[in-house]
């Protein structure tokens, strides 16, 4: 499978990943899990928001253990955000099979769309949508870099758009969601263990900075006649890194678009993005809080008009206990004491948390790199990871 997989598009440039949302490469990987899941004679449907469903049992029975992850890809991304709890859920169901179970109740595997929100800056689309989450008109309102809306991507890939919102039905049917996914960090590289279960996952969000100056030529326009929103962009950047410094949390702009964007030419725009995580809400507030009055400083000693706007943020999601603690005592007997960490990534297992039981399993990552191409897990740990899914499905689904 992993084999299969790994050229979907792979960059030869830089060896890293560019599966967005309803591109051709989306289509591949989605056409990829309906071969696998028809290879196992399991019932492949797409939700009306683009998710896929591959069912072993009867939907409507309800109670279902659904587990799986997502196929696309941040830019450039690696080979195992998303794509090894897809590829660990098909091969645990191989493994239970091989053990010869009986299933008493449905199971699922799922693979959701868009979760890393490259194409249309909203992360988790797929299963906001489902949860409700994410309102079919602001969902019409996302567009990509060249302007081309979701609704317009959506239906030249085959999808009809006018179908996606909240889908309460579905998600009734589903017991227990169980997200297997390579640690994005080295928690359990420190530790020794290869796997983990997840506790909770910090609160973060995305806010996008608009710096609004003047246009001019850069060879003639004296410096102190210049409103350049580049300065105060710049100096905002070394300000979020000092304000998450202080307050404990973790702040990136990992985004810039600049108009007009020519090498002699001062901007007329400089529009940043902040990705913004902390341990707890409170910590985001100060941390965001002492973004903004920098910015709003910056932007006023250079003539620069200024526009903060959140386009999205999830608060702190605590899995649910019960839950929880019944992985932990499934893989005590095989694992023994698996250790339980917190998250600063979101995923969508965070987002269905409100609406049905939730739990998360970690694969050790050895670097602790992630959104990269370097990003990486050894196979013995991959394995190990489907042995403890395996016994997770096994014990919720067949006993």
């Amino acid at each position: 499978m992993w084999r299969s997989l790994r050229p979907i598009g792979r960059s030869d440039a830089s060896g890293g990943y560019r599966r967005y949302a309803w591109t051709g490469a989306d289509a591949d990987c989605r056409l990829w899990f309906r071969m696998q899941a028809e290879a196992r004679r399991l019932d492949v449907e797409t939700d009306r928001n683009g998710n896929q469903w591959a069912w072993l049992g009867d939907p409507a029975a309800g109670d279902a253990v659904v587990t799986g992850s997502h196929l696309d890809s941040v830019p450039d991304g690696g080979a195992f955000d998303g794509p090894l709890g897809v590829v660990s859920a098909f091969a645990a169901l191989d493994e239970l099979r091989a053990r010869g179970v009986s299933f008493r109740r449905p199971l699922a595997i799922v693979n959701f769309g868009d979760e890393e929100g490259a194409r249309f800056g909203l992360a988790c689309v797929g299963s906001r949508l489902a949860a409700g989450q994410l309102t079919k008109e602001k969902a019409f309102e996302l567009r990509d870099a060249d302007g081309i809306s979701l609704p317009e991507a959506m239906e030249a890939a085959g999808h009809d758009p006018e179908s996606i919102g909240a889908d309460p039905e579905r998600l009734a049917r589903v017991g227990a969601f169980v997200e297997l996914h390579v640690e994005q960090g080295r928690a359990l590289d420190l530790s020794g263990d290869p796997v983990g279960i997840a506790s909770a996952i910090w609160p973060h969000g995305r806010w996008r900075l608009d710096f609004h100056g003047e246009a001019n030529h850069a060879g003639t326009t004296r410096l102190v006649d210049r409103r350049d929103p580049m300065l105060p962009y710049a100096e905002t950047v070394l300000a979020a890194r000092r304000a998450a410094e202080l307050e404990g949390a973790v702040a990136t702009f990992g985004k810039i678009a600049v108009e007009p964007n020519g090498v002699n030419a001062i901007p007329s725009l400089v529009r940043g993005w902040l990705d913004l995580r902390a341990a707890d809400e409170a910590t985001l507030s100060a941390t965001l809080g002492g973004i903004h009055t920098a910015a709003l400083e910056h932007a006023e000693r250079h003539g620069v008009d200024l526009a903060l706007t959140r386009e999205s943020y999830t608060p702190v999601i605590d899995f649910q206990d019960a839950l929880r603690d019944e992985l932990a005592r499934i893989l005590a007997g095989s694992l023994g004491k698996v250790p339980v960490l917190g998250t600063g990534a979101g995923h969508d297992a965070g987002i269905l948390s409100a609406s049905v039981p939730t739990a998360m399993l970690f694969v050790r990552n050895p670097t602790g790199v992630s959104h990269s191409p370097a990003e990486s897990a050894a196979e013995d740990d991959c394995v190990a990871g489907v042995r403890a899914l395996a016994d997770v499905l096994e014990d919720l689904a067949c006993r």
